[in-house]
Parts: structure tokens; C-alpha cells; sequence
């Protein structure tokens, strides 16, 4: 770096998950100069072995973020198997033996907003959401491959572990373990749920936001070939699934077009998180097999966690954030709002993230006075950021939590009487997370960082 103008912009995002490489292509796409910095040695390493979906919100950020995103997803990812609806979400049954009696179904109907419709009869032994929109997913590797297809590979530094981070009044420094130093105008923090970043950014003010807070429950979760699981399920794989039980609960859904099954099956834990410092730890087959046991759980579970690895995955979620800036550094996706995954909402959370901030830098970069000093322009782009961002995924993150409540049969409102879960869902519940403007919010993101120059 050798000023700090707006034409000497330059960002530093640290991860290259999904969050760091929906920003990296905004980026990208609006010229605005950037590195990406990853601790893995390359991308397949960065991709895990599961599946991912986006909803309507998530979709549309990254059809705005970058054009042509939309046609290669739909070569990877799959719905509903056809000649099912495609815009059902998921289908709700009990966990317990037969699979049944839950009382009630949700189907097209009239909600609090005009985007999805849903009503509650009592006919069947399932709960659908169905929305006007399709839900997707898709493996997570093959997401990951489509987003670095848009990225010059000479962006990307791998095997780079942030072990410090300094902020002065005109940069930032990065120190990495291999002992290379980095400048940037600002850093972007998008490196997941035990964010190094956010430890900077929140450390020294709110100390007790740093570390994600254990949820009380932890999954076992697995990817196997579609035609393994129909042995045990049958046609009841076609469809993306919830499993409500007491303290127990599964999901299920299709990834890779159809040919593999995604599965995580999820237990209440009354217990705390063991290790500090991990969000997995390895146990038992005996005691993985243990927790699904007994009575209250359909044989056919059992048959499906057999093929799990037996590590224990916890939930863990940033249960308040005041900030997600703090100078020059900035928090997106889970290092700002990790969440539990029991609405499918937070990876779209943190593609809004990316679609808000890197219209933000690029109106920055864009400036008529290009010799202007950044720092005013930072501050007022991270400051309109935050007040967009922040009680948005806030919000979704409770949520998040509630729904892992009435799945688990926890929930106070609604115990285990599914007509009250029905209810539940019916008034709005997804609406607003999955049909939002997010034009609106670009354009009063951008009203608020003119605002605060003009202050």
C-alpha cells in the first residue's frame, strides 16, 4: 500500500467459504481491488462433505452479486424428486415408530404477506411449507466450485493462518503463522464460527460476545448414495424432510441431483460442550447408536445413523453481537451471526452480507474524488452496513433457535401438540427471511452512508 485514498482501496477478506467468496465476487465483478487470504492448503480442502441449500433470499443475493451464478447452480443442485412440488420446503413427520399421526398438514392458504401460502387441515401424517419459490440444495464442494469459478485464482493466497491482526489509523496488518505480513485498507473477517477476526473486532468491548455460545444439542450427520437410503426410507427420500421428536429430531434432503442424501439426526444434550476450543469431537459407535435407542424413535433411524461417522457436531450459535465492525475490520456470515441450521436460513444470511457490503465498497471505490481520504468513506460504509445487517440475521438467529425448540418438542408456546407448531409456521414464519427487498436494503444502505459523510 503506498497511501490511503479511495484509489489506493484495497480489501483483505480472510476465508474463502461461502460468505468470503460471495463477497470476492461482488467484489470482483465491480472492479473493486481485493485478496483473499485462506487458511486451508487449496478450495477442495475448504469444501466440506455436506449438503447446502439457499432459499429464495439467498438465491436472489447471488443472482445480484454475480450474473450467471444462477444457470451453473442449477446443474448441481435438486429439489423435490419431480413429479413432487417444488416449492415445498419440507415436509414435517414424527420421529417416533410409524413415522405418523401428526394431526395436521400445511398447505396453500393465505399468510400475513402475499409470498407464500399456507393453511392447516387435518388429513395426512405430514407438515408442508410450500412457498411461491423452489428450495434447492446442493453439495456444499459444488457450491464452493461455482462461486471460485468467478474468482482469478491469483486473488486467492492459501495456507494463510491469521495469527495477528493490527490496526492503524490509515491500514491494516496481517501477521500469518507462516510469518508473511499483509497490508490491506480494510480486512474482512469470513473465516466461520471461531472467527480470529471477530476476536479483534469484539475482544477489548465485549469480550463475553467473542466465543459462539453451545445451543444444548449436537448432530451426528452423513452423505450416502440415494439408493442406500431408499432401502431404508423408500419414497419418503423424494421429499426433504423433518423428524419431530421429544429431545430428538432429524432432517434429511437430496444434494448432488438426487444422487446422494444428506442426513443429520440431532439429539438435546443436558450436558456442556466438553471441548472449548472445537466444535466436533469423536465418540463411540456404541454411545452414537445409544442416543437414538429405546422407545420414541422409529427403528428406521437407527438403520440410517449406523452409516454416520460417530462424531458428535454441536450447535453452536453468537447469541448477541453489538457490533460487526470496529475501525478497518468488518465481520460477515458466521463470524458475525453464526447460526443453528434448523431454518436453512444462515448461509443466506451471510449472501446478503456479501451483496450489502460489496455494493457499499464499490460506491467507496467509485467515488467522483478518488483523492479523498478513505477513512471518513470506511466508516460511513461500515456503519450503514452494520444498521442494515445486524437486527436482520439477529433476528434470524433467534428464530433459528426457536424452531430447534419446537422440533426437539421443547418449545413452550407449542410443547408437542403439532397443530400449535402448524400454527406456528403458518403466520409468516419464513415469509420475511425468505421474500425480502434486498433492493430496499442496498438502497438504504447507500442512503445511510451519504448520510453519515454528510454529517
Amino acid at each position: 500500500m503506498t497511501g490511503d485514498t479511495i484509489r489506493d482501496l484495497h480489501v483483505a477478506i480472510v476465508g474463502a467459504g461461502i460468505g468470503g467468496l460471495a463477497l470476492a465476487m461482488g467484489l470482483q465483478r465491480k472492479g473493486v481491488p481485493y485478496t483473499i487470504y485462506e487458511a486451508a492448503p487449496e478450495y477442495s480442502v475448504v469444501g466440506k462433505s455436506a449438503g447446502i441449500g439457499f432459499g429464495p433470499n439467498g438465491d436472489l443475493a447471488l443472482d445480484m452479486i454475480q450474473e450467471g451464478f444462477r444457470a451453473e447452480y442449477d446443474k448441481v443442485c435438486v429439489g423435490n424428486k419431480p413429479g413432487h412440488p417444488q416449492d415445498i420446503y419440507y415436509e414435517g413427520m414424527l420421529l417416533k415408530e410409524g413415522l405418523a399421526n401428526l394431526g395436521a398438514v400445511i398447505r396453500p392458504g393465505v399468510t400475513q404477506t402475499t409470498s407464500a401460502e399456507v393453511s392447516v387441515t387435518p388429513i395426512r401424517d405430514t407438515v408442508i411449507y410450500k412457498g411461491s419459490t423452489d428450495f434447492d440444495q446442493a453439495h456444499r464442494n459444488d457450491v464452493l466450485q461455482i462461486m471460485t469459478s468467478f474468482i482469478p485464482i491469483e486473488k486467492v493466497h492459501f495456507s494463510k493462518c491469521v495469527k495477528e491482526i493490527e490496526q492503524y489509523p490509515d491500514k491494516v496488518i496481517l501477521r500469518f503463522a507462516d510469518g508473511d505480513v499483509a497490508e490491506a485498507s480494510i480486512l474482512v473477517g469470513a473465516d466461520g464460527i471461531k472467527s480470529m477476526v471477530r476476536k479483534h473486532a469484539l475482544g477489548k468491548l465485549y469480550p463475553s460476545q467473542v466465543e459462539p455460545v453451545y445451543a444444548g444439542s449436537y448432530c451426528y450427520r452423513g452423505v450416502i448414495p440415494t439408493s442406500e437410503a431408499k432401502e431404508i426410507f423408500g419414497d419418503l427420500t423424494d421429499v426433504a424432510k423433518m423428524y419431530l421428536g421429544d429431545k430428538r429430531c432429524c432432517v434429511t434432503y437430496l444434494i448432488s441431483k438426487g444422487d446422494e442424501f444428506n442426513f443429520l439426526l440431532c439429539a438435546v444434550d443436558d450436558k456442556p460442550w466438553e471441548f472449548k476450543n472445537v466444535v466436533s469431537q469423536k465418540t463411540t459407535h456404541e454411545a452414537m447408536m445409544a442416543d437414538f435407542g429405546g422407545p420414541g424413535v422409529d427403528e428406521r433411524f437407527r438403520r440410517l445413523l449406523s452409516k454416520a461417522v460417530p462424531v458428535k457436531w454441536g450447535f453452536f450459535h453468537h447469541r448477541y453481537t453489538s457490533t460487526y465492525y470496529h475501525d478497518r475490520v468488518v465481520l460477515l456470515g458466521d463470524s458475525a451471526h453464526a447460526s443453528l441450521p434448523f431454518q436453512a436460513a444462515g448461509s443466506g444470511q451471510g449472501l446478503e452480507d456479501s451483496l450489502i457490503l460489496s455494493n457499499l465498497l464499490a460506491k467507496v471505490f467509485n467515488s467522483p474524488d478518488q483523492g479523498a481520504a478513505l477513512g471518513p468513506y470506511i466508516r460511513a460504509a461500515f456503519s450503514a452496513y452494520d444498521s442494515i445487517r445486524r437486527p436482520r440475521a439477529q433476528r434470524q438467529l433467534e428464530r433459528a433457535h426457536e424452531m430447534s425448540l419446537m422440533l426437539y418438542f421443547q418449545y413452550s408456546e407449542t410443547g408437542k401438540e403439532m397443530e400449535k407448531i402448524a400454527s406456528k409456521l403458518q403466520k409468516g414464519w419464513f415469509d420475511w427471511i425468505w421474500f425480502h427487498d434486498l433492493n430496499g436494503d442496498i438502497e438504504s444502505a447507500f442512503w445511510k452512508m451519504d448520510e453519515a459523510l454528510n454529517v
